[in-house]
């Protein structure tokens, strides 16, 4: 089989075919890279896991995250944010932001966010129900949450919109209007950052940037490029990553009547919305993959790993693995138990933000649900053309 896992797959469609096949045949596999170094290609469960949780052996410091090879200079802006740092450096600035995501701060959070929820759906009823909904929809809430715990003015919420889609999308010709495109976007989302910064150190605020401008890290402050880098994550995050589950939630609804009725008839079940919420997240996994980079020859089910090889983890191939999942390719609303690895596989990366996408996802799917008993596509979906981001960057849909 011809085994493809860059980003003109994942514009067509998440191979689930290949990852099958990889899961049976080599569930740890070499896969070349036009012009540049191939990386072993991880596909199990428990594989995934377990490089998830090794750090030691499977650092993102070393090459970053992403499967293609950097520039040095990329590899330089790139080590100061979150997800290409290891432990312990990563574990101290990790909890410079946690505590803003912390079960305690995210209920607190709820009652803004379901009456976001309400205003947004309340527009769908407005349009008559005919949306747009990457940016009629599913942009708005993780947008306006995100920034909010950032400071950033509502007059403001269109430009990191804009910035993190030319950040994450630099593969798709939708995003991107150089090959250059996704760099300048991050120095202008640096240079943003900058003016918010100025203007907490004249004016703190309970925000996220005031408690970085404030922090300190082993009796040193931030910098300024640190606290970019920060801001930089978070953006992109806190509105990529959610967005994309909204959307590929509704989708999944829509693609079967059935289940969505199933569920807009059950709208005060909190254990079926719980069930049904996961579920959204096992199927529409926002990552596809994260590459580590081996730090000693190892090896992974037998196979031999060379010191400096690239190891990439697929999320969405251990999402659907037959030894976990019954039934993998089935949208099941009552799946349970259901320990997906949408959040990483634990470990140092797993995503700060997880109970607040929960909610968010929960809070807007029932909203609309609320309102609409059914729903059809009113057009030809489309995918994102990247190799990291399960995008959906077109989807027209007709609320009833």
């Amino acid at each position: 089989m011809q085994i493809n896992l860059l980003e003109e797959t994942w514009e067509r469609e998440v191979p689930h075919r290949q990852f099958a096949y990889l899961r049976r045949e080599a569930p740890v596999h070499w896969h070349e890279v036009p012009g540049d170094t191939g990386f072993w290609a991880v596909t199990k469960y428990d594989d995934v896991k377990a490089v998830s949780r090794d750090p030691h052996t499977w650092s993102t410091e070393i090459g970053t995250a992403f499967i293609r090879t950097q520039t040095q200079e990329f590899i330089d802006v790139a080590s100061l944010m979150l997800l290409n740092m290891d432990p312990p450096k990563q574990t101290r600035y990790r909890r410079l932001v946690s505590a803003g995501f912390t079960p305690r701060m995210i209920a607190k959070l709820a009652a803004t966010v379901q009456a976001r929820c309400e205003r947004i759906a309340d527009r769908v009823t407005e349009q008559g129900g005919e949306v747009e909904f990457v940016t009629d929809v599913a942009e708005h809430i993780p947008l306006q949450m995100i920034c909010e715990m950032l400071g950033v003015p509502e007059r403001d919420h269109h430009l990191i919109f804009e910035w993190s889609n030319r950040m994450v999308g630099f593969q798709d010709p939708d995003f991107r209007t150089t090959p250059e495109d996704g760099e300048i976007a991050a120095a202008e989302i640096f240079g943003y950052c900058d003016g918010l910064v100025e203007e907490r150190r004249k004016a703190p605020r309970d925000d996220i940037i005031t408690a970085l401008v404030q922090a300190e890290i082993d009796g040193d402050r931030l910098s300024r490029d640190e606290i970019d880098a920060f801001f930089v994550v978070l953006c992109v995050a806190g509105n990529e990553t959610t967005r994309n589950l909204i959307s590929h939630a509704m989708l999944a609804l829509i693609e079967r009547p059935d289940t969505y009725r199933d569920l807009a008839a059950n709208l005060d079940d909190e254990a079926l919305w719980r069930s049904a919420t996961e579920e959204f997240l096992r199927w529409g996994s926002s990552i596809h993959n994260f590459r580590r980079t081996a730090t000693r020859d190892t090896e992974i089910r037998g196979q031999s790993i060379a010191a400096g090889e690239k190891v990439v983890t697929f999320y969405m191939s251990a999402n659907h693995d037959e030894d976990v999942f019954a039934d993998p390719l089935t949208f099941d609303i009552r799946r349970t138990p259901n320990e997906h690895v949408t959040f990483g596989g634990g470990g140092p990366h797993y995503c700060l933000g997880a109970g607040l996408a929960r909610l968010e996802i929960r809070c807007m799917i029932r909203e609309l649900l609320r309102r609409f008993p059914s729903a059809e596509l009113a057009g030809p979906v489309r995918r994102m053309r990247s190799d990291f981001i399960n995008g959906v960057k077109h989807m027209p849909v007709r609320f009833r």
